[in-house]
């Protein structure tokens, strides 16, 4: 085979990860503004946070962390003392205006093979935070490799605005049918895993986000009433009496398409069918 049949290589990029640090130590030195992004980054990964910082230097919503939520384990209000902080470590973060320092703490993480990244310094980073989009369980990170941090942050908004409302809750919705679905066909890997793959797969192509965000647990019964048959039931036969969103949203850009040519009288059915639309979708 040619070298044209396989994808192109892109040296020079990060391996992007989901990294789980659920029950991990992650010690963060400092306590500033830069110090809060990082803070809540870690924290919505569960990580189990200790932060060194005298506490004239935290910013307001560091503090509010620490001492109104919570939300961090273990708080020392002083300056880094020394490779003993880092003792049990797995993750090494700092945020500070000391560059000297920096570099000692690095030097110190990487003596002890801990992932450091120290910030705005890309040489001295393992890993970098990107700029991230969180909607529910999805997960959006876009990465410039350390080189524009600003222009990373202009493409994710883009991409943020970009994402229909109801996607949390579709990807909520689709995972519980399919943990449902393994209760059903239980088993790693074959023939079965397989089947179950492209089920699920078919399921997310047929449905739209709109749809998907609606299928709660009498409607996810039904689907799996396909999977039994080897078939994907389609919105309207699930749902019944519920409109398709698909269809409503094609009258409501029909009827917009009419407005624009017959004049405010229609405007009363658009405000009508959004209106339909609505109730239908909450019900």
């Amino acid at each position: 085979m040619s070298s044209s049949e396989y994808p192109e290589l892109h040296r020079g990029g990060s391996l992007l990860l989901a990294w789980q640090l659920r029950g991990k130590r992650v010690v963060l030195v400092g306590g500033g503004a830069v110090a809060a992004g990082r803070l809540v980054n870690v924290l919505e990964a569960d990580a189990v946070v200790t932060l060194i910082s005298p506490r004239e230097g935290l910013s307001p919503e560091v503090e509010h962390r620490i001492f109104v939520e919570k939300f961090v384990d273990t708080y020392h209000d002083r300056p880094f003392a020394g490779a003993s902080d880092l003792e049990g470590a797995d993750m090494v973060l700092t945020a500070i205006d000391d560059n000297a320092l920096s570099e000692d703490i690095c030097r110190m993480a990487r003596e002890r093979r801990i992932p450091v990244n120290i910030a705005d310094v890309p040489p001295q980073c393992d890993f970098y935070f990107g700029s991230q989009i969180r909607r529910g369980p999805l997960q959006v990170m876009v990465s410039t490799g350390g080189q524009g941090p600003k222009i990373a942050n202009i493409i994710r908004r883009r991409i943020e605005d970009a994402l229909p409302p109801a996607v949390a809750q579709a990807i909520e919705r689709i995972g519980a049918l399919r943990r449902e679905l393994r209760k059903r066909a239980p088993g790693v890997g074959g023939e079965l895993g397989q089947r179950r793959m492209r089920w699920m797969i078919k399921v997310c192509e047929d449905w739209n986000l709109e749809e998907l965000a609606q299928l709660d647990d009498e409607a996810a019964l039904r689907v799996l009433e396909g999977w039994e048959k080897g078939t994907v039931p389609s919105y309207e036969e699930v749902m019944g009496g519920r409109a398709s969103v698909k269809t409503l949203n094609r009258v409501v850009d029909s009827l917009a398409s009419l407005s624009s040519v017959a004049g405010p009288p229609l405007l009363g059915a658009i405000v009508g069918v959004a209106a339909t639309w609505a109730f239908l979708t909450r019900r």
